[in-house]
């Protein structure tokens, strides 16, 4: 039943365990002290609303950032990413198998405002040894949900 309440609440975390217990044929109770055991042993970290910040003009910018980093022995990439973690224009930091080792997903109030944090903060961490910026232009999908709206917008269409 774990599993079955954690795909619910990944779809929606505003389920209450009443909904759920009826969705699974549960009792409620039962239902209620699974949430707070899986929140307990941190299979639930946290509950957030998925937010279209593109119908916000200018709220903000995204960016990926691929990190080339040489790993210290011992540590490997740990120390790194916990340095890039720390920062709060960092969304999300991933070890990554390819052409580079860490991708980190950063947000600014400009294209400047990143291009200035990777340049004076992440490219300077001891052991980063190269980045690549890649700025978010338009996102179609976020975390399991559709952003495309009904409206005309032809960033997509190619010109005849």
């Amino acid at each position: 039943m774990k599993y079955e309440i954690l795909k619910l609440l990944a779809n929606n975390a505003k389920y209450t365990a009443s909904e759920i217990a009826t969705m699974l044929g549960a009792d409620e109770k039962e239902v209620s002290n699974t949430i707070k055991e899986l929140e307990k042993d941190d299979y639930i970290r946290g509950y957030k609303a998925v937010i279209d910040w593109d119908k916000l003009d200018g709220a903000y910018v995204s960016a990926v950032v691929e990190l080339n980093v040489v790993p210290k022995a011992g540590l490997g990439f740990e120390e790194v990413a916990e340095k890039v973690m720390a920062y709060k224009e960092v969304e999300a930091v991933y070890l990554m198998s390819g052409n580079y080792d860490l991708n980190v997903i950063v947000k600014g109030k400009s294209l400047q405002d990143v291009a200035r944090f990777v340049a004076r903060e992440l490219a300077t961490i001891d052991s980063v040894s190269a980045t690549a910026t890649h700025f978010v232009m338009r996102r179609y999908k976020e975390m399991d949900v559709n952003l495309i709206s009904a409206e005309d917008d032809d960033r997509g269409q190619l010109w005849v």
